[in-house]
C-alpha cells in the first residue's frame, strides 16, 4: 500500500473508531495523549502519523495497531508498510489482529541504530519478540536489555517500552497478544 493509501486508510479508520465511541477530538486527545490538532490533521489527511503516534492512537482506542494497516480486500498486500516520518523503521504485517486468536504478528526492521519507543498498550498485553538478524535492545521496566540474533524476549507491553537497533540493521518478529475481554 503506497503512503497516500496508508494515510487515507488511517484517517478513515481513526474517524470511524472515534465516532463509533461517540468521542470528540478532545476526548480522543485525552485518551491517546496525541494533540487534538494532530488528530484533526490525521483525519483530514493533512498529516501522516509517525509509528509512535499511531501506537498512541491505537492504545488510546484500545484497538490493535494492525487495524490501522489493514489492507482492503480489493488491494494487494504490500511487502512493507513504511511511514514517511520513520525511514529507519519498516513494519511488515504477517498476521493482522484476529478476535479468535487475540494476536497480531509483525516483522519489524530497524536500521541506522534507530530507537523506537512505544506507549503502554492496554492492561495485560504482551509482546513476544524473536530476533532474526542483528542485535536488538528492548526497553522494559526502565532498563535496556540486549537480545541477540536467534534469541527471544517476552515483554510486558502494558507499560512504556521500546526497541533499539544496536547493530546498524536489526530484523525481528513481534507477536502482540491481547488478553480476552472481561465479560460480566
Amino acid at each position: 500500500m503506497a503512503v497516500p493509501q496508508i494515510t487515507e486508510h488511517i484517517a478513515a479508520h481513526l474517524r470511524a473508531q472515534r465516532q463509533a465511541r461517540g468521542w470528540s477530538l478532545d476526548t480522543m486527545a485525552r485518551q491517546s495523549g496525541v494533540s487534538k490538532a494532530m488528530l484533526g490533521q490525521i483525519e483530514r489527511q493533512e498529516s501522516s502519523p509517525t509509528i509512535a503516534t499511531l501506537w498512541k492512537i491505537a492504545a488510546g482506542l484500545e484497538c490493535s495497531f494492525s487495524s490501522f494497516l489493514a489492507v482492503p480486500p480489493t488491494q494487494e498486500r504490500p511487502d512493507n508498510e513504511a511511514f514517511e516520518h520513520d525511514p529507519n523503521m519498516q513494519i511488515k504485517t504477517l498476521f493482522g489482529f484476529s478476535a479468535t486468536t487475540q494476536f497480531e504478528m509483525f516483522e519489524i526492521t530497524l536500521s541506522e541504530h534507530h530507537e523506537q519507543r512505544s506507549p503502554p498498550h492496554q492492561t495485560g498485553v504482551t509482546e513476544h519478540l524473536y530476533v532474526l538478524q542483528g542485535q536488538l535492545s528492548v526497553l522494559s521496566d526502565g532498563q535496556w536489555q540486549a537480545v541477540s540474533q536467534g534469541a527471544s524476549y517476552l515483554l510486558a507491553a502494558d507499560s512504556e517500552h521500546g526497541y533499539r537497533d544496536d547493530s546498524g540493521l536489526t530484523r525481528f518478529i513481534s507477536v502482540i497478544h491481547y488478553p480476552l475481554p472481561d465479560f460480566p
